[in-house]
């Protein structure tokens, strides 16, 4: 199952957090925001398609987010969990800890913001358009 969405890189993306990264539909971010990545999204994880939330949900789903960019390219594998609500309007948000709250796509993720590639930051930092694609396996 996959659903694909859209975002921006931005100024501010320093991609420098250790446990997280975010993409959101806010349009700014602060010099401080180091797990965001991308920015006016389309969708947040109360926007997902219902059928995607409901496989995230599932007790075995792993979860892969495919990040392209012009130059770049990463991917962050996770795991889903029954008690994910996927119910924040405005963040999508990987952890590589197993903390659940209403932003939460995905727990015990093998990377953070601090881990992407170079080239995919760099252009984040330039804000290049930025490809999501959450794919439950």
């Amino acid at each position: 199952m996959r659903y694909t969405l859209r975002a921006r890189g931005h100024p501010n993306v320093s991609a420098r957090h250790r446990t997280t990264l975010e993409v959101t539909v806010d349009p700014q971010i602060g010099k401080t925001a180091d797990c965001i990545i991308g920015v006016s999204s389309s969708d947040s994880v109360s926007t997902i398609p219902e059928e995607i939330k409901r496989a995230i949900r599932d007790p075995s789903a792993r979860i892969r987010l495919v990040l392209r960019t012009e130059n770049g390219f990463d991917e962050v594998r996770g795991y889903g969990h029954p008690d994910l609500t996927l119910d924040h309007p405005t963040d999508i948000v990987c952890r590589r800890s197993s903390y659940i709250c209403g932003r939460t796509l995905m727990i015990g993720a093998d990377k953070a913001a601090c881990d992407l590639s170079e080239e995919l930051v760099r252009d984040l930092m330039e804000g290049k358009e930025l490809t999501v694609e959450i794919i439950v396996e």
